[in-house]
């Protein structure tokens, strides 16, 4: 890895950390302005196998998956032919016609591995194609957020979105990231993996298997470096773990096995944005439907936290500058904020979209709940916005239908193979899969939705386009309080002027 690239880990950890939001909220240009600024700029490593593939049919503006690609395939020879085959199946000179779909990608499935490791365990992974655009997409959202500066980059997957995670997370490393953040689920084996994939070693994750039987081994999903980089590779520096938690008992398990124990945590209130833990005691109304109330009890212990010894940032209505100096008396090494930079101008949201958001919080319209809307079974946080799904009309005239698949869970079929379903599917088929009713009451399609949100919907027959999704935090307060000190009349701020406000706590 060339010096002018190697983000270093041995630097001081940041004060403040944006957060990896969504579907390409947290893209490249916000994080690399976080990352040059002092703070730790972290990208979103969701659904980007999705993502390159609609910028490339897309015309690829400015040129920037042409120049990441070609910074990969300089890295890595090996994947040369691979990588511009894949470039080429999607690029688009000039972009799509108008009116015109995307060409789909084919959901990450995945394959067994013959005579991998003896014994009942069984090794997945996925088609030779979807390694490589999930490696290369995941590589070229890293390295852009750090190309032209030497300060550190991050990124943050989800653990329930499982199948691809391997892969993306080696294409992170190739790429020099500096912190890693896993969150939505319990990131115990990412420690282990991180210090083998940075020896180029193959590394195994386990997946849960619904109707899997005891005597039928365990499932893990393994990537195999040498198989896809075709022979030595120097030593990879291996990037910072921070673990996303919402309890200290989480906290403290991680923390009490050497395997499993991360670099740190960031702690995440209730009142954080997307996907957050369930409460810990759950209610029920009439119908069956959870009540998502939160209480003390639901609240992470922060001095036990700060007790494990490790580095900790607070998150979910931390962003604020008053929130960073509770933070800091608390022991931690400062705060994540995410709903601040989402709004920003930088942020990967659609910029109409954004107004229109913009335009609710300064009227005092915008309301932001917590709903039962995503297939992953986690409440997840939805702000109130028209011609968005948040509407029941906007619900109620989408089709039904699951042609992405990145929350689909697996499960056994009855020839002992991996099959894959999801709530947000049509009930009809959901259900001959093995699946329960109620669990697909309101479910939304989160992955066509936030990638509309991004400004990359998908086209049906007919005009129709799917709608977005906008994920928020529930406290506005700070984004209010930043409006008040623009001039009068601007609604809209820059990430780096967020970053000023929230330093303003010095």
């Amino acid at each position: 890895m060339n010096t002018e690239n190697k983000k270093r880990t041995d630097q001081p950890d940041p004060e403040i950390i944006s957060g990896g939001m969504g579907v390409r909220i947290s893209w490249w240009v916000m994080a690399r302005i976080v990352s040059m600024m002092g703070g730790l700029g972290v990208v979103s490593g969701t659904a980007l196998e999705i993502v390159y593939p609609r910028i490339l049919q897309d015309g690829d503006p400015g040129g920037h998956v042409k120049r990441a690609f070609t910074e990969l395939v300089r890295r890595q020879p090996a994947l040369a032919e691979p990588v511009w085959e894949l470039f080429n199946k999607y690029y688009i000179e000039g972009g799509r016609a108008p009116g015109t779909p995307y060409k789909p990608v084919a959901p990450c499935r995945l394959t067994r591995i013959e005579n991998f490791r003896p014994g009942p365990d069984s090794f997945w992974e996925l088609p030779r194609e979807m390694q490589i655009l999930v490696l290369a997409a995941n590589f070229a959202e890293v390295w852009l957020a750090g190309e032209g500066h030497d300060k550190p980059v991050g990124i943050n997957f989800l653990r329930k979105v499982e199948r691809p995670l391997p892969w993306a997370l080696y294409g992170a490393m190739l790429a020099g990231a500096a912190y890693v953040l896993v969150g939505a689920g319990s990131p115990d084996e990412m420690p282990s993996m991180i210090e083998r994939l940075s020896r180029h070693e193959p590394a195994a994750m386990s997946l849960k298997v619904y109707g899997a039987r005891s005597n039928s081994g365990s499932f893990y999903a393994a990537v195999r470096p040498e198989a896809i980089l075709g022979g030595q590779a120097p030593v990879l520096p291996a990037p910072k773990f921070l673990a996303i938690v919402s309890s200290f008992g989480l906290a403290s398990a991680l923390a009490s096995n050497p395997a499993s124990k991360p670099y740190g945590f960031v702690v995440e209130g209730s009142e954080a944005g997307g996907h957050s833990a369930a409460p810990a005691k759950m209610r029920f109304d009439a119908k069956g439907q959870p009540l998502l109330v939160y209480t003390d009890q639901d609240k992470a212990d922060v001095g036990a936290i700060a007790g494990l010894g490790l580095p900790f940032w607070l998150a979910g209505a931390y962003g604020a500058p008053a929130r960073l100096r509770e933070a800091r008396s608390l022991g931690a090494s400062g705060i994540q904020f995410g709903t601040m930079a989402a709004l920003s101008s930088q942020s990967g949201m659609a910029p109409a979209l954004r107004s229109k958001v913009m335009k609710l919080l300064t009227s005092g319209e915008l309301k932001v709940s917590n709903a039962m809307v995503s297939p992953t079974g986690f409440p997840f946080k939805v702000a109130r916005v028209p011609g968005t799904v948040s509407e029941e009309s906007v619900y109620e005239a989408r089709k039904r239908m699951c042609d992405i698949g990145l929350l689909q869970v697996n499960y056994l079929t009855p020839e002992g193979e991996l099959g894959y379903r999801c709530p947000a599917e049509p009930v009809e088929v959901f259900l001959a899969k093995g699946g329960r009713a109620q669990n697909t009451t309101g479910r939304v399609c989160l992955c066509n939705a936030l990638l509309a949100a991004t400004g990359l919907p998908q086209l049906r027959p007919g005009g129709y386009e799917e709608p977005a999704v906008v994920t928020l935090g529930e406290d506005l307060q700070a984004v209010r309080d930043l409006l008040a000190l623009l001039p009068r009349g601007q609604e809209a701020y820059t990430i780096g002027r967020a970053l000023l406000f929230l330093r303003s706590a010095a």
